[in-house]
């Protein structure tokens, strides 16, 4: 069974090598996937890879 790497935005923010404020609004944007944990988000390292190579989410 393969799982996925879920990463914070702070995590997400140094893998794009973007701010985290950038994250967030891609998020609100619906440009990346995430899901609210609390008052944080998670995304999957599998959509910050997708989304690099353009791929719709």
């Amino acid at each position: 069974m393969v799982h996925d790497e879920v990463l914070t935005t702070t995590e997400a923010m140094k893998y794009v090598k973007t701010s985290r404020q950038t994250i967030i609004k891609l998020i609100r944007e619906r440009k990346l996937k995430a899901n609210k944990v609390g008052r944080n988000y998670r995304l999957l390292k599998r959509d910050l890879d997708n989304f690099i190579r353009g791929e719709s989410v």
